[in-house]
């Protein structure tokens, strides 16, 4: 028993020993085959961005995405003394290559932090030039669409589809007086009214107190070929009356891997109406593999809503209702999870604040909150053009 023992230990120790010598630096990596290195320190995923195609990695995970499609590796990336190391053969068989060579890792302090490439993507930047994913990649719980010349967020904006959340049997989160589903109704159809003054083409998942399935509502989107998707709803906590007093606020949502146990938590609220209804494949809280490769589907339209959310920013500064902490959110919400294009979730208040349930409740504040909104949308469009615009004149 003793020898069985020993002689597992020893092929654990040759294995390891033969992964220690085959490590190669990610950012090595890219300077070989002229890829760009992209470290995302929260998600703890990086990009190599290449001509033909880019690779996106985690920490821990083995698999990458390459043309929109998961790979599975020899072994995980790992961070190692300050360094991002991945398996030379895994490398080898990416980049179609009888031999990597291998860099020596030079050991690092033990307060060395991994290095973040100055060529990080910042949130805020323009859309790509070139989408990373190829259009005919099918999200979870979406139908396909017809093959278009152009793909939401690249194209001129033109179609906006509002996604009032909950209805009919889902009342959504409930205040003193209202209820989540009738604030957020009487918005949208405001916001409809907006929208079409400006010349928008402007579909609505429910325009009265019915129940659509979250996955539903982005098909509806889908098949609708829009170009922005924007879900509304209403914030809530559990907590005391002195508690619901002081947490206010609006907040916008892009999904991407919760950063906070906050954003966790009002996903798992605004998820929960799937699983309670029982809803075909829904969960409440999406696994870091899901997570890898959902991101890598929708990596083209991440930028670009992001960009509508920098403009739903500045639309609602100097607004009754003002930003929750930075305004900004991102989690897993799973009505957003299946739209083939740019897409937020948008709380415009808190209605377990009786302040802000009192004022979203009034006609005044549903048309503030609504031309807001438009507002934000037009400028994303002229945001959109103007970047269309320069891309031709190059």
């Amino acid at each position: 028993m003793k020898k069985l023992v020993w002689h597992i230990l020893l092929c654990v120790a040759l294995a390891a020993s033969a992964w220690a010598s085959n490590k190669v630096d990610a950012e090595q990596v890219a300077k070989e085959h002229k890829a760009s290195f992209h470290w995302f320190p929260v998600q703890k995923t990086f990009l190599l961005a290449g001509e033909s195609d880019t690779l996106k990695f985690a920490i821990g995970l083995p698999y990458v995405s390459s043309h929109g499609n998961s790979i599975e590796l020899k072994h995980a990336p790992e961070i190692t003394d300050g360094h991002i190391l991945l398996d030379s053969a895994d490398v080898a068989s990416l980049y179609k290559t009888d031999k990597v060579q291998t860099t020596p890792v030079a050991p690092a302090s033990s307060s060395s932090a991994v290095k973040v490439s100055s060529s990080s993507v910042k949130t805020t930047d323009v859309p790509a030039k070139v989408a990373a994913v190829p259009a005919a990649a099918q999200p979870i719980t979406t139908v396909a669409t017809k093959p278009k010349n152009e793909t939401a967020g690249t194209r001129e904006v033109k179609t906006i589809v509002i996604d009032p959340g909950h209805g009919g049997k889902d009342t959504g989160a409930q205040g003193k007086n209202s209820n989540e589903k009738d604030i957020v109704l009487a918005v949208g159809k405001l916001l409809k009214k907006e929208l079409e003054k400006e010349g928008f083409n402007v579909k609505m998942t429910r325009d009265k107190d019915v129940f659509i399935e979250l996955g539903e509502r982005a098909n509806l989107a889908n098949q609708w070929d829009g170009d922005l998707f924007i879900s509304l709803h209403c914030n809530a906590i559990d907590a005391t009356p002195e508690r619901k007093k002081q947490i206010k606020g609006y907040h916008v949502y892009v999904l991407r891997a919760p950063e906070s146990e906050e954003d966790k938590a009002i996903a798992r609220r605004e998820n929960k109406v799937a699983t309670l209804y029982g809803e075909k494949n829904a969960k409440e809280e999406l696994s870091p593999i899901e997570w890898f490769k959902l991101e890598a589907r929708l990596e083209k339209y991440k930028q670009n809503s992001y960009m509508f959310t920098e403009e739903m920013l500045k639309a609602f500064d100097g607004g009754k209702i003002k930003r929750q902490g930075g305004g900004v959110g991102g989690a897993g919400f799973m009505v957003l999870v299946g739209a083939l294009m740019p897409a937020v979730l948008f709380e415009i208040g808190f209605i377990s604040n009786p302040e802000e349930e009192a004022y979203m409740t009034t006609t005044k504040a549903q048309e503030d909150i609504a031309a807001r909104v438009a507002k934000a949308v037009s400028t994303y469009k002229a945001a959109v053009h103007n970047y269309r615009e320069t891309l031709n004149a190059r």
